[in-house]
């Protein structure tokens, strides 16, 4: 079933939660719809930025211990300041920086773009099929009572968020957990996928310029894979 809302009600419906934003004044999240994608199993746009993603990953952690790079030092911050653990469940960039230097995962065309995108500019980036969403997507503090749908063991399975956690969520259920840890199935990229929603999460001390630069970079990337892709944003959040 198709998003009843246009690209551009929908970025201006997604809203942050006041008691999100006092949790980190400093959030902010560019808000991205990539329309007219086409049917993409493998791409040479997707293999080139994965090898440039794990060549800096891997130039990154020669220096650097993961835990003090700058976003993933932030983003473990923020995780303990709603009760999570860092070290049992990592941000989606530690995840994916951590493996990037033997080797990101291969998901899909889509997948694998945003996250060489994500390593390379080192920022936490989510993306969904936009046609599976109801309603706008909202940055909020669970209730505990929310679901879930992920799986277990290769089976589907309904969890809830612990009271407290951040969570995505739209006018159904939860979207993704922990801020941007683990993202749900029903709203997952598929090759099926010809409208996608994007959300890249920032920190301080990253800034607007190279917020805007990530997302500049994932738009190009799409426009390169797809020519009849058409792109719409939003920056929400910290001013």
């Amino acid at each position: 079933m198709a998003n009843k809302l246009t690209p551009t009600e929908f970025l201006y419906g997604c809203s942050i939660d006041p008691e999100v934003q006092e949790l980190r004044p400093d959030y902010r999240a560019l808000l991205l719809v990539a329309e007219g994608l086409e049917r993409h199993d493998g791409s040479t746009v997707a293999d080139g930025l994965i090898s440039r993603a794990e060549a800096h990953a891997s130039g990154l952690l020669a220096s650097t211990p993961v835990d003090q790079l700058p976003q993933i030092s932030a983003w473990r911050d923020a995780y303990r300041g709603f009760g999570a653990k860092p070290q049992r469940t990592r941000n989606s960039l530690e995840a994916l920086t951590r493996r990037a230097a033997t080797g990101l995962p291969r998901v899909n065309a889509l997948t694998d773009i945003y996250n060489a995108i994500s390593v390379l500019h080192q920022i936490p980036l989510g993306g969904e099929d936009f046609d599976c969403y109801e309603g706008p997507a909202r940055l909020a503090r669970a209730t505990g009572d929310e679901d879930f749908d992920t799986t277990a063991a290769g089976a589907p399975v309904t969890e809830h968020p612990e009271p407290g956690e951040v969570i995505w969520r739209d006018d159904r259920a939860v979207t993704c957990r922990r801020w941007n840890w683990r993202q749900g199935q029903r709203t997952a990229l598929s090759g099926d996928t010809t409208t996608a929603f994007f959300i890249l999460d920032s920190l301080a001390p990253m800034g607007i310029q190279e917020l805007n630069e990530a997302g500049d970079a994932l738009g190009r990337a799409l426009e390169s894979l797809c020519t009849s892709v058409q792109i719409s944003q939003r920056m929400a959040g910290a001013q």
